[in-house]
């Protein structure tokens, strides 16, 4: 059987790199993309001492609109045909909409949003020429529900959550899967890229990244719509279902907010 190739954006660090691992114990060829070159590097090298993998590396900046273009080019110059996109790369920012800078949230929203939509578009078409492929992608229990405190973060995810279903739900019979893969708080570098580090929400339990990678390749595999990683995560998303829209607003802003004693020491 031909190897899979599988690009993984934002493979640098986090979920995206744990991903990255799942796949390569899986034999696929990777194409590891994020801006960090010496990272990717880093990766690749493990990548092949452990499994034997090739990986490509791109360094390439989805915040710049002309990214996902360029990055499709590149691949078809070179023949190479994605069987798997993990659209991985995504970042927050805490704070009030109207007090932080405009330019970083309109970033996020092309990272989050218009770079994951605009590369899954560029490379599904062909895997649904070959009747072959699927598409994850890292959404968020923040997904469920308004996120006052970073609330253009969680309505990106709302985004990614509802347009996966979407497209999932189009591609039923042509042998190509879409995967939502929704993580609750998670050790990684995001909470502190978003400085929400002192918030409620992060200075308590969060699972590791290679749990919730796991968590997530699995159910890719399995062909599963939407993955909500972790038990207490599974529950919360079932009771916002459950909550009043104006209460699950006021316990959002309760959990996004510092708290006391870590303003303190900030």
């Amino acid at each position: 059987m031909k190897k899979e190739t599988v690009l993984v954006t934002g493979a640098s660090s986090g979920i995206g790199l744990e991903l990255a691992r799942c796949f390569a114990a899986d034999g696929c060829r990777l194409i590891l993309l994020a801006r960090k070159r010496h990272a990717l590097q880093a990766l690749a090298d493990e990548l092949q001492t452990a499994h034997n993998t090739q990986s490509e590396i791109l360094a390439a900046d989805l915040s710049q609109p002309a990214a996902p273009g360029r990055i499709f080019e590149h691949l078809q110059a070179n023949g190479t045909k994605v069987d798997v996109l993990v659209n991985n790369a995504g970042f927050g920012a805490h704070g009030r909409f109207a007090e932080l800078p405009l330019a970083r949230q309109l970033e996020m929203v092309q990272v989050n949003i218009t770079a994951l939509m605009h590369l899954t578009r560029l490379l599904l078409p062909s895997m649904i020429e070959r009747g072959h492929g699927g598409v994850l992608n890292v959404a968020s229990t923040a997904a469920f529900q308004p996120g006052p405190g970073l609330s253009v973060y969680y309505a990106s995810k709302a985004f990614v959550l509802s347009f996966s279903e979407g497209i999932a739900e189009e591609l039923a019979g042509t042998g190509v899967t879409v995967t939502a893969l929704c993580p609750g708080p998670t050790a990684t570098n995001f909470a502190k890229e978003a400085n929400a580090q002192f918030s409620h929400l992060f200075i308590k339990s969060a699972m590791s990244a290679e749990a919730v990678a796991q968590i997530g390749h699995s159910a890719f595999r399995k062909g599963r719509v939407v993955a909500i990683a972790g038990f207490r995560n599974r529950l919360g998303a079932l009771a916002v279902r459950l909550t009043p829209r104006s209460l699950v607003r006021k316990i959002a802003k309760r959990l996004n907010a510092v708290a006391p004693r870590q303003a303190l020491r900030s």
